[in-house]
């Protein structure tokens, strides 16, 4: 797989670092070995869905962290019953790790694991203050209130 320089996108801008440091993670993401498979679905205008197929896994064989604008999931190998003997193992039960970048005010609402599927909820929450609003022509105007900075 070739690898792309994104460097002379950014050599003339400035404040975009969250951008280059996005790409060059989904292009690092993309040479793993796609275990375990999953799907990204759009469920609603701000809810989404990330489902990982995870045969033979236990809730307590998972792990979810969100921390800032990651999603990690990862799971432990299960070793096999004692007694034991595979002529074929064909069905996947090792440890992995998956991480997912996610957006601006995305949040983890939930998680369920059934029939060997592991769903994760995920949820757009933007603050109030970070929504556009309407400003009426003709309203008067905030008064502006100086804090006096004393020395230090």
């Amino acid at each position: 797989m070739s690898s792309f320089d994104f460097s002379p996108f950014f050599r003339s801008t400035v404040g975009f670092d969250r951008i280059a440091d996005l790409l060059d993670d989904a292009q690092q993401a993309s040479g793993g070995d796609g275990y375990p498979p999953y799907n990204i679905e759009s469920v609603g205008e701000n809810q989404y869905r990330v489902t990982l197929a995870v045969a033979g896994a236990k809730e307590d064989d998972l792990s979810i962290v969100q921390h800032q604008n990651t999603l990690q999931v990862s799971g432990k190998a299960r070793p096999a019953p004692e007694g034991t003997h595979y002529l074929h193992r064909g069905i996947a039960g090792r440890a992995f790790e998956r991480r997912f970048s996610l957006a601006d005010y995305v949040k983890v609402s939930g998680a369920n694991l059934a029939n060997g599927l592991l769903t994760i909820d995920l949820v757009r929450e933007v603050p109030e203050t970070m929504k556009p609003r309407t400003i009426q022509i003709g309203a008067p105007s905030a008064k502006v209130q100086n804090i006096d900075a004393k020395a230090a």
